[in-house]
């Protein structure tokens, strides 16, 4: 059989190290010898000895909420083998966290996760009142990160000169020594007159990056995982 779909930009190759590689822009290839994490339902592929269990809610077992409102499950994949994770196609990006470092990311973005990463799921300051949700995860430690992002995000740096705005349903999440609060860019008489409908954003102070997607968050798609 000939075709171009068995060429090797396509092909599956076998692991040379464990852990977390891309296999292409829109899937991560893990690697597993011994366990990892990962978005339940984000497994599109596997080989090798391995077992999949459900986390269930509590301290370490659930990304709770994202920025959109919807519970993030997680599941533990232990074993020896490889797995292939990807979610609706959208782009993959992996993070090497290092010791020292803290990566505030949207649940709706991550999408697995080595086992030696810690994460704690923490309210954003000055969101609470928002269309959006309130909670991100907050990742330290040292290991790799995979991210998902419909379209490809962009990274804006964040000064004490120059503070940043995000639309809360566009930001996938930010670096350490950021501080946020609620903006707002209309005034009450404005909305009520129809507005931009851009009238509450996300402003991130101090020194560091923030990532945003090129696109709005569809919480009804979100609302079916």
């Amino acid at each position: 059989m000939k075709s171009d779909l068995f060429s090797s930009d396509h092909m599956a190759q076998p692991a040379h190290v464990p852990g977390m590689t891309l296999q292409s822009a829109k899937s991560i290839k893990y690697a597993v010898n011994g366990e990892m994490h990962a978005r339940q339902g984000a497994m599109i592929a596997y080989r090798g000895n391995l077992q999949f269990e459900r986390k269930g809610q509590g301290v370490g077992g659930m990304l709770k909420r994202a920025v959109t409102g919807e519970g993030l499950p997680l599941m533990a994949v232990r074993g020896q083998g490889e797995a292939w994770f990807a979610h609706e196609a959208q782009n993959c990006f992996i993070v090497d966290v290092e010791p020292g470092d803290v990566l505030t990311v949207n649940g709706r973005n991550v999408l697995c996760f080595d086992a030696t990463l810690s994460y704690e799921i923490k309210t954003v300051k000055g969101a609470g009142m928002t269309g959006g949700g309130l909670f991100n995860s907050v990742f330290t430690g040292a290991g790799r990160l995979g991210l998902v992002c419909e379209g490809t995000p962009l990274v804006i740096p964040v000064s004490p000169q120059e503070p940043v705005y995000v639309d809360t349903d566009a930001v996938v999440g930010w670096t350490a020594h950021l501080t946020t609060s609620l903006h707002r860019s209309q005034s009450i008489g404005s909305m009520i007159r129809g507005g931009s409908g851009e009238a509450v954003q996300l402003k991130l102070e101090g020194e560091g990056h923030v990532i945003v997607r090129p696109s709005e968050a569809t919480p009804q798609k979100a609302q079916q995982h």
